[in-house]
């Protein structure tokens, strides 16, 4: 059965990416991240998961959003983390890449997509993070995405996050592959 959304036909449809978001903490849960969103005249709110995942639909221009949305979580609920934004064509071309061929995410292996909000110039400048505990599969230029398996038998993924902060600032967020996947499986058909 297809989902129709009132106001969305014509508009675009994005994910917020929200960046340190903490279920426990009152102001973080969805039912208040998703009043934001609403409060800034976005259709379609929906939260995927209880992490900082929101989809919405907007013709506003795309290249205000992240400012936008992470102002106001600051201004109304007090939430300084990041916001990063990807359109549902952006998720869905990388979903569609299929980076991990085959490779599947599990307690010992995470399969993950750091977003960057800033484009990478040089993807050769990534082999630092190739390690032992971490093989880099690589980097999505179009969903400014940096995608790995972190082998979690042998170090936790907090190391491999200190890594990727050191090398790309706080300006970055996580999501394991099964979350993407999520994240376009809730965009309207």
């Amino acid at each position: 059965m297809e989902r129709v959304y009132r106001g969305t036909v014509g508009k675009t449809w994005y994910c917020a990416l929200l960046r340190g978001i903490g279920p426990g903490n009152p102001n973080m849960r969805n039912d208040k991240l998703r009043a934001v969103l609403d409060g800034l005249g976005f259709d379609g709110v929906a939260s995927v998961l209880s992490s900082g995942n929101l989809v919405f639909a907007t013709d506003d221009d795309a290249s205000a959003l992240e400012d936008r949305i992470q102002g106001a979580l600051q201004q109304e609920l007090g939430i300084g983390g990041g916001t990063i934004v990807r359109s549902r064509s952006e998720l869905q071309a990388l979903v569609d890449t299929d980076p991990f061929s085959g490779r599947k995410h599990g307690r010992d292996t995470y399969l993950t997509a750091t977003f960057l909000k800033y484009h990478q110039e040089s993807p050769e400048s990534l082999a630092e993070l190739d390690g032992a505990n971490v093989s880099l599969v690589g980097y999505d230029a179009a969903a400014r995405a940096v995608l790995a398996v972190s082998d979690h038998t042998r170090s936790s993924g907090p190391e491999f996050m200190t890594m990727l902060e050191r090398r790309f600032g706080k300006d970055i967020t996580t999501r394991t592959w099964l979350t993407v996947h999520r994240i376009v499986n809730r965009f309207p058909d």
